[in-house]
């Protein structure tokens, strides 16, 4: 074997005993994954080579395979420097080879790490090694110690007393103390079990309010901090409110490294006491500090970036409205209404601003340009954005058609990040004659019609439904939200001939290269008629082809598998099918009857196993079928428009805008959404993390209390009775992380006041 082919054969190992994944599905699915196939189309169409792995399992392998990767690279480069020190011993080269953590390999490399110029050096260059290594011998029980080190004495190497000598010498052995991986570990594992974390108030901001007052004089144990309490502090130190510091178990730290150096009675042991403090102190405590304060910060990251993608998730994967002409609208007071309509295919059409709330002198006028902008495009749905004056324009809007006797759904729809879409390449590409105004209220009428389509054209931060996405690391969002984005498109597939570059470029084995390239070659000569067509786009070869086809449709194409997930590398496999059941494709194909005459057990071999032909039967039944659940809109009640509308014990019906650590924020149609904690969600959310609430859920509300003055909601669930049937979508978890947050009963003050509300005891 080579050393490339050994160095794979110990990280496929290292994969198996980690994930306790049979050690064949690894070899294959790292086998893909180097030949560049993506993560989507490994799951859907090479389900025989991974045994049937999903997308969680196989990003798993993806993430760990590069930490092995790294930590393979790095050993080599350890073990190299190490020998070329003539250091490397049979013994440290089997303990190199075992680790698996980037932690004890930095460890165990230290004590032969090229260091800078330290207080042991210097003692090395005045020659007191020597007398370390007898203070370490502790063969001595006689006599003294200073006596001892008289014979280091040497006023020219800048040693003028047995003081200074042994001075030197304990420099000599905290430094080697420091450098032990055994002592490193202890210290680490013990701070990290019984730490504790302790935020206290720059004294110059005392008598300040700021929304980081109940981390004053707080402390917690640093392995149980929550994300959002941990974030929330390091951002208050950011911001130079707070002072943050680990408080740890000195003296059962201390113990141990004296037991570790000291071995028993000689006439240097308080001396050797000594270097364990100063170990600790001086060169220990301060490197492990950091280092468990980032790994804390690092859980903290990871769970909040989990808790956003499964908010985009489920965002993305909101039920679509379908193929309907929409009227969009982006409410607005002084600078009125923008009016935007588009047709099924999310087709720009025509626009006009209203101002029917400046007065009343332009009420009519603006009731007549409603009318007749309806009318001139056949509008079947209304959307309006959520924000300012949403639900004037909602309640204008309704008794407007009311009056002309006409009926049409009115949709709010959420309106974040459509600015910085209006704002973005994107929208100046799609329309570089339009205000940002009017491409904003385009966007809200896509939303409605598709959000998934919609949405990918705007960075997930700028959607709102993450949770301090500013302060976590920045690459570990980027990736995990893209893969969201990738899972997502790819789970329901796109229209190859409508959608958007920025969509297809999220398509596996696309990107945005090869997005543009397919939207101008559409535009120069028309829709595609065949997957086929796809091979005569510049620079789109065959790997892209083989990792793109499954995923992209074609309505009304030249073949009937076009408009299905049916991969054309099973075409005909299938059109034997057909063959065998003695009818055409095009019969077969939407026929569930005639598909259930199909024996799959002929047809297993070549690569095509039963997972792939049960996938293959499925689409036959219902070829193109949009995974996503039907589309339901909230029924926001017209006399509830403003915070002051509320009364405590009313029931309302909301959507789930955000679920963060700690509860639900819940639109309920008042400009602020409202929260409802972890302790006043339903059961059934907290008992199963996969029916746990959802971005995008329509959910049955009771008011607690609405204080207009803060803008504050407190919400329950659980007091609210069933909610209406949910417009969310399946059981698809799209991150391999697990779920959390959803677990107490207990109200979390600090959580609620780092949210923004002032929480006021009571007796």
């Amino acid at each position: 074997m080579t050393q490339d082919q050994l160095q794979i054969a110990s990280i496929i190992a290292c994969l198996s005993e980690e994930t306790g994944l049979n050690p064949v599905q690894i070899t294959n699915t790292v086998k893909l994954l180097q030949e560049g196939a993506t993560v989507p189309f490994i799951a859907r169409y090479r389900k025989e080579q991974t045994g049937e792995l999903d997308e969680v399992q196989i990003r798993t392998i993806e993430e760990r395979l590069a930490y092995f990767t790294e930590l393979e690279t790095r050993r080599q480069t350890i073990l190299a420097s190490i020998d070329e020190q003539g250091k490397l011993t049979p013994e440290l080269k089997e303990r190199i080879d075992s680790t698996r953590r980037k932690t004890e390999l930095e460890d165990l490399y230290l004590p032969y790490k090229p260091k800078r110029r330290t207080k042991a050096t210097i003692a090395r260059e005045r020659g007191l090694e020597p007398l370390a290594d007898l203070m370490a011998a502790q063969e001595l029980t006689t006599g003294s110690a200073l006596d001892s080190a008289a014979a280091f004495v040497d006023s020219e190497k800048g040693v003028p007393d047995s003081g200074v000598a042994l001075e030197g010498a304990v420099h000599i052995l905290a430094e080697r103390l420091a450098d032990d991986a055994d002592c490193r570990a202890m210290v680490r594992r013990l701070t990290w079990q019984q730490g504790v974390m302790v935020a206290s108030v720059v004294p110059d901001k005392k008598e300040q309010v700021t929304k980081f007052e109940m981390y004053y004089d707080y402390q917690e144990p640093l392995k149980d901090i929550p994300s959002h309490r941990m974030l929330a502090m390091r951002r208050g130190e950011k911001e130079g409110v707070l002072r943050l510091s680990l408080k740890t178990p000195q003296e059962e730290l201390l113990a141990g490294l004296k037991h570790s150096i000291v071995k028993g009675e000689s006439i240097f042991k308080s001396w050797l006491e000594a270097a364990a403090e100063d170990a600790y102190r001086r060169l220990i405590a301060p490197s492990i500090e950091v280092e468990l304060r980032l790994k804390a910060k690092e859980q903290a990251d990871e769970e909040a970036i989990s808790v956003f993608a499964r908010n985009l998730d489920n965002l993305l994967l909101a039920p679509p409205a379908g193929g309907k002409r929409v009227l969009g609208i982006d409410p607005g007071l002084r600078t009125g209404s923008k009016l935007a309509a588009v047709d099924e295919t999310g087709r720009f059409l025509g626009h006009v601003t209203i101002y029917p709330h400046t007065g009343a002198g332009r009420l009519e006028q603006s009731k007549s340009e409603l009318l007749k902008i309806i009318a001139n495009h056949k509008i079947e749905m209304i959307a309006i954005g959520n924000g300012t004056a949403g639900r004037e324009m909602e309640l204008f809007t309704r008794e407007t058609l009311s009056e002309a006797s006409i009926s049409l759904p009115i949709v709010m729809v959420s309106e974040s990040g459509a600015s910085v879409y209006s704002a973005s390449e994107i929208a100046r590409e799609e329309f570089p004659d339009l205000d940002l105004t009017i491409r904003g209220a385009i966007s809200i009428a896509r939303r409605l019609q598709d959000p998934l389509a919609e949405l990918v054209k705007v960075d997930p931060k700028s959607i709102g439904v993450g949770q301090y996405q500013h302060d976590v690391n920045q690459n570990m969002l980027k990736k995990s939200l893209d893969d969201v984005v990738e899972s997502s498109v790819n789970y329901v597939g796109v229209d190859l001939n409508t959608a958007s570059w920025a969509l297809l470029s999220f398509v596996a084995g696309v990107g945005p290269s090869l997005g543009k390239a397919i939207s101008r070659y559409r535009d120069e000569n028309g829709p595609f008629d065949s997957r086929k067509g796809l091979m005569k786009v510049p620079r789109f070869g065959a790997r892209a082809f083989e990792q793109s086809a499954g995923f992209l449709r074609i309505r009304g194409g030249k073949h009937p598998l076009d408009n299905s997930a049916v991969h054309p590398e099973r075409y005909s496999l299938v059109e034997q099918m057909a063959a065998d059941i003695d009818i055409s494709l095009e019969e077969l194909t939407g026929n569930p009857e005639q598909a259930e005459k199909i024996d799959l057990k002929r047809y297993v071999g070549e690569g095509a196993g039963l997972p792939t032909l049960s996938d293959i039967l499925e689409e036959l039944k219902k070829p193109g079928r949009d995974p996503r659940k039907q589309f339901q809109a909230a029924d926001f009640r017209d006399d509830i428009r403003e915070i002051g509308d509320l009364e405590d014990g009313m029931i309302l019906q909301g959507v789930i805008t955000n679920v963060t650590a700690f509860g639900a924020f819940v639109d309920i149609g008042v400009h602020q959404d409202g929260l409802v904690h972890v302790s006043h969600l339903a059961d059934r959310f907290v008992k199963d993390p996969n029916d746990a609430v959802k971005v995008g859920q329509i959910v049955k509300v009771k008011v607690l209390s609405a204080d207009p003055q803060r803008k504050r909601i407190a919400l329950s669930i659980r007091e609210a009775g069933p909610s209406p049937a949910s417009g969310t979508r399946h059981t698809k978890i799209s991150q391999g992380r697990p779920e959390s947050g959803y677990v107490t009963g207990r109200l979390d003050l600090k959580a609620l006041e780092t949210a923004g509300f002032r929480v006021r005891a009571k007796g």
